[in-house]
């Protein structure tokens, strides 16, 4: 049977080089790897639990210990990183960003979830859960993505995403981070130091109203296509809300969410 998760030819065709790369002790995966991939993929779309997976995909021991793999040795947050810059390439653009919008998401904990992390964020610390940093370039797409406990700041979130980016040569080129102004002046001109770019808070000083008063959404330049990203990202049933007991999982499924997009494209 197919879902609307798997993956079509053409995006196998562009993902199957990447997961076939092997290192000199690596171990060959079989010939069913697109339906491990495909499994994940229906796992993060539909928020299922491991054992209800469809038994077409095989033992859900097997998909569940490629993740936890995959997630471990920093696949998901590498593949992100190479799929963006093949997007670019064929957008006819250089193969990493000169620029880079970062913005968090709050993401509520389930009761049974976020066991070693989850703690209370969000204004007055009304939240438990997680809270979910991504980075995009001028093309709206998911260039790395991380999860960290809730309490902590933006500043801290944002050094950790943009540090991920940097593990993967993605700023190499990066001359400006636009970020809101959850991140303070202070923390803007620290990390712009250290990271050799411009950081640049944005953000409204008034609410923006309409012509009857009321208030109303009006887009920041170029910042409002993270915010996209995020509404797009939190399509994916797994991240409902913060299901996972461990930072490492709780990211891997945040790339896998985005690495989905990342195939879909722009």
């Amino acid at each position: 049977m197919a879902y609307s998760s798997d993956l079509t030819d053409d995006e196998w065709e562009l993902l199957e080089p990447y997961l076939r790369h092997v290192g000199k002790r690596g171990r060959r995966h079989g010939g069913d790897l697109r339906m491990v991939v495909d499994a994940i993929f229906y796992v993060s779309k539909t928020g299922c639990q491991w054992p209800m997976l469809p038994a077409e995909f095989g033992p859900w021991t097997r998909i569940w210990s490629q993740f936890r793999r995959w997630t471990a040795n920093g696949t998901w947050s590498w593949l992100l990183a190479e799929l963006h810059r093949h997007r670019r390439v064929e957008a006819g653009r250089v193969e990493t960003p000169s620029m880079l919008v970062v913005d968090s998401h709050m993401a509520r904990g389930a009761s049974s979830g976020g066991v070693t992390f989850h703690d209370r964020g969000g204004k007055f610390g009304s939240v438990k859960g997680a809270k979910r940093v991504v980075a995009v370039d001028v093309t709206g797409l998911p260039v790395a993505a991380t999860v960290v406990p809730a309490s902590t700041h933006d500043n801290a979130a944002t050094a950790t995403v943009l540090e991920e980016a940097g593990w993967w040569g993605t700023t190499e080129r990066l001359e400006l981070v636009i970020v809101d102004r959850g991140v303070t002046e202070r923390a803007a001109q620290r990390l712009g130091k250290l990271a050799g770019v411009e950081v640049r808070r944005v953000g409204w000083d008034e609410p923006q109203l309409d012509d009857d008063g009321r208030r109303m959404f009006r887009p920041i330049r170029h910042a409002w296509r993270v915010e996209v990203a995020h509404g797009r990202i939190g399509r994916a049933r797994r991240l409902a809300k913060s299901f996972e007991n461990t930072t490492a999982s709780a990211s891997g499924w945040l790339q896998v969410a985005c690495l989905m997009l990342v195939l879909q494209g722009p």
